[in-house]
């Protein structure tokens, strides 16, 4: 009777003990890796890499949770985070009213605009209004699609990923790439003999942590993560990082 006694007490302990000092839950975080610098898979280790990893990261960790990254083209994106296929997603993804519908949003982690990329020896584009008659590439469902198409006399072509429309930019198949200035001036960095922004940032954006919409609780505890991160300075650290040599 001692001995059943023992064991049910044993396996009692080892409830609460799992209990208190379990494993922390796992958030399943999609992203477009086809984004650098904020998210870009690496070649040599075949990881993901990029601001917003490390910034998903150290929330993460700040709200006492752990993340599985799983990389997602931008459409399977957006539509797994609205149907809660995925528990959240970062990647450079600006806070919109019509997406604030079908999906919950931190807090704003990242100023961000639009800004148009040509070619190095372009001269004729010197920013947005000089694109009437020209054909404009961006990746289809972002902001830039929605600006590239709203300039009057402009051809808006649309890509599955914003890597593609940069090829056809330099291949000479497009005159023009409208995307997030981060992101231009990624693609600038690392093709600094081939292409250029011209013109301002012409519009005012927040980039923002995506999240199935039911999950209040998941959005508390990512909002608590990010106001320590921002208090700790390593915003400042990762744009130093990832942005000051592009």
């Amino acid at each position: 009777m001692k001995k059943y006694a023992l064991l049910s007490l044993l396996v009692l302990a080892s409830l609460v003990l799992g209990a208190c000092g379990g494993t922390a839950e796992k958030v399943q975080v999609a992203t477009d890796a086809t984004w650098p610098p904020f998210e870009m898979v690496d070649e040599a280790t075949k990881q993901i890499v990029g601001f917003d990893i490390d910034l998903m990261t150290a929330i993460a960790k700040e709200g006492g949770f752990e993340v599985e990254f799983v990389n997602v083209s931008w459409d399977p994106l957006l539509a797994g985070v609205a149907q809660c296929q995925y528990d959240a997603a970062i990647s450079d993804m600006t806070i919109t009213e019509e997406r604030a519908r079908e999906m919950g949003f931190s807090d704003p982690y990242f100023a961000a605009g639009q800004v148009v990329t040509v070619r190095i020896d372009e001269t004729a584009i010197a920013g947005k209004d000089d694109l009437t008659g020209k054909t404009i590439g961006s990746q289809l469902g972002t902001t830039g699609e929605f600006e590239a198409q709203k300039i009057s006399g402009a051809t808006s072509k649309s890509y599955d990923s914003i890597d593609l429309a940069f090829a056809d930019l330099m291949n000479g198949q497009i005159d023009a790439v409208i995307a997030d200035n981060p992101l231009a001036i990624g693609y600038v960095g690392t093709n600094p003999d081939k292409l250029k922004t011209v013109g301002p940032v012409f519009t005012d954006e927040n980039y923002g942590v995506a999240v199935c919409k039911t999950d209040t609780e998941l959005l508390a505890k990512i909002n608590a993560g990010l106001a320590a991160v921002k208090a700790s300075g390593l915003i400042d650290e990762l744009t130093t990082k990832w942005l000051a040599n592009q």
